[in-house]
């Protein structure tokens, strides 16, 4: 339970997975890959984060709502595939920032949820992204990010 370990170390407790908000699976495997829907940016109360980067909230409060959104990718990982250290590396990320138009620091919004994964996995946790400035992202969320990881045999 090394993983378990480094989250534990960090601070971290894991959310239980998102429930779906539509007609979709939070997690879908297909051979040794895990596809993770979108997440949302839950408060501790579980309230969404909402409004535009850039706007109503800095590129700060964006890094640490993608931060807060890598933290509930992992949990519905967990409760996907049971252990972590099942994990052989973070495949890819793709980030959406609601922002404004003039807004372009979208990829060191998205570094909240990359740095947070390099964290708790290492070189494991290096992976290919996309980071996509948008107008609007479904119930006014900051930020939205999905994940594909690749697991063990």
């Amino acid at each position: 339970m090394q993983v378990e370990a480094r989250l534990k170390k960090l601070g971290i407790d894991l959310p239980a997975a998102i429930t779906p908000v539509a007609n979709y699976v939070p997690a879908a495997k297909t051979g040794n890959l895990i596809f993770l829907s979108g997440h949302g940016p839950l408060k501790e109360d579980g309230t969404l984060i909402t409004g535009k980067v850039g706007a109503d909230l800095t590129a700060e409060q964006g890094y640490e709502t993608a931060r807060r959104i890598a933290i509930g990718l992992l949990g519905t990982l967990k409760a996907e595939i049971g252990d972590l250290d099942a994990i052989k590396r973070i495949v890819k990320l793709l980030g959406f920032v609601n922002c404004t138009a003039e807004f372009a620091d979208q990829p060191n919004v998205i570094n909240g949820a990359s740095d947070l994964l390099v964290e708790v996995f290492g070189e494991k946790g290096k992976h290919a992204r996309s980071a996509v400035g948008t107008n609007a992202l479904p119930f006014n969320i900051a930020v939205e990010i999905e994940m594909i990881v690749e697991i063990e045999g």
